[in-house]
């Protein structure tokens, strides 16, 4: 590795050898004290050799006395690398000045981050961080070291347990520790369960209070379902009403579904555009020109530039434009009704709650017109009935 180091330094060229005499070429030469290496034969007469800049031009003499021609296929290395750079100045100056505007870029802080915060509101650790120094578009050099960023942070943020600053390239991020707050129990007040719906009750489990109703009993919305007064007029207590009750809810759905379905599919021709990403801006370098196609996702994907653990205001952003088109399915009317079916079990579901099941299921009306399927469904639910209502104390 070491010697192909010091070749590229001192510059090499790789050269083809035309001529029945090209073995005797390279003889001569390897006996001459030439350095030749990677020799291949290339064809019929001819020979690719490799051989330092300095040593090419003592070649003519063996050239003429052996006959061959050369043919020069490439040159590699340093010096030719510094011939090439010097004749193009204006490309020199753009890259030093691109390297100047890495470095005087990632000099600045380009993005706050905040991790950790629950209950304290990330905007307001964002306006204690710029009230000592650190925001977005700050030069590094004026703000506070991370120590007494990180002291001065939780001196200001209430209920705080720590504060720490990590700064990485242009982005910082404030973390932090919120202190531990005592459990807050809820404040329980005497209460009823009573009925949230009309129902007829399944099952009913007091564990605290009074039940007042039995399974197969029909209820009213307000209906109470277990009491919270226990005793009697002269001997009376108040407590927290607890358990569960459930009950046999009705539903009445109107469902309506579309004989045509329309959706997005995609063609699978795409074109993907690149952008040169500096701090917010985006500088588009490929994908120019129409589209070929009218309808498309976008599907972006950014990578930034990063050295060791610094992060750098500079990166790529490609966006993969993904061609698609609206497609038009025709159903079956027996279709479409399941699909509507199923739609309104969820939706009912979702609504009963938790454990919700549906008991029974009617099709009240039906009909099929206008490119349409119209249902009216009626549903039979079991689900949890019990809702709390706070007792109110006469003189209260």
């Amino acid at each position: 590795m070491q010697s192909e180091v010091v070749r590229w330094i001192r510059g090499y060229v790789r050269l083809e050898v035309q001529g029945k005499s090209g073995a005797e070429l390279i003889n001569r030469a390897l006996a001459q004290g030439f350095a030749l290496w990677d020799i291949r034969v290339s064809g019929e007469d001819k020979v690719q050799i490799s051989i330092p800049g300095r040593d090419a031009l003592r070649l003519r003499p063996l050239l003429k006395e052996t006959g061959c021609r050369i043919h020069v296929q490439k040159r590699e290395g340093l010096p030719f690398a510094a011939r090439k750079w010097s004749k193009r100045k204006t490309f020199a100056i753009g890259a030093v000045l691109f390297v100047a505007a890495l470095y005087f870029l990632s000099s600045f802080v380009w993005n706050v981050k905040v991790e950790g915060n629950v209950s304290i509101r990330t905007q307001a650790i964002l306006d204690a961080a710029k009230q000592e120094g650190l925001y977005p578009y700050q030069w590094k050099p004026r703000m506070p070291d991370s120590e007494k960023l990180s002291y001065q942070l939780q001196t200001r943020l209430e209920g705080t347990s720590w504060v720490g600053v990590e700064i990485n390239g242009t982005q910082v991020t404030i973390k932090v520790v919120e202190a531990d707050k005592p459990e807050e129990k809820p404040l329980v007040s005497p209460r009823n369960l009573v009925a949230g719906k009309h129902a007829v009750v399944t099952e009913i489990q007091a564990k605290r209070g009074r039940p007042l109703v039995q399974p197969n009993t029909y209820v009213r919305k307000g209906d109470v379902l277990i009491s919270g007064t226990l005793g009697d007029e002269t001997h009376q207590s108040i407590v927290v009403a607890d358990g569960y009750v459930k009950g046999i809810v009705w539903y009445v759905s109107k469902i309506e579904v579309p004989l045509v379905q329309t959706y997005q599919t995609y063609t699978g021709e795409s074109k993907t555009r690149r952008y040169l990403v500096l701090g917010s801006q985006g500088i588009q370098v490929s994908g120019y020109g129409k589209l070929p196609f009218q309808q498309y996702v976008t599907v972006p994907e950014h990578t930034t530039l990063q050295w060791r653990t610094f992060k750098l205001p500079v990166g790529w952003l490609s966006e993969k434009l993904l061609a698609s088109e609206t497609v038009e399915r025709q159903m079956e009317p027996a279709e479409a009704k399941g699909m509507g079916l199923e739609q309104a079990r969820a939706d009912i579901l979702s609504e009963g709650g938790r454990e919700a099941r549906i008991v029974s299921e009617k099709i009240l009306h039906e009909k099929t017109e206008n490119g349409k399927v119209y249902m009216e469904v009626h549903f039979e639910v079991e689900e949890f009935i019990m809702q709390e209502q706070p007792i109110v104390k006469q003189g209260e």
